[in-house]
């Protein structure tokens, strides 16, 4: 991955990020992280 492509990828997740919260106040960071941290949690499990 060049730097470029890892600037670009991180601007569009920043921008997803900002999007999220002045359209839905947060509401999908919340149901993602919850679900991330399950997905966590189960991977665990198979160690």
């Amino acid at each position: 991955m060049t730097n470029t492509l890892a600037i670009v990828l991180g601007l569009a997740i920043l921008g997803a990020i900002v999007g999220d919260v002045t359209l839905w106040d947060g509401q999908h960071l919340t149901f993602l992280g919850r679900k991330g941290l399950d997905l966590l949690e189960w991977m665990a499990f198979w160690r």
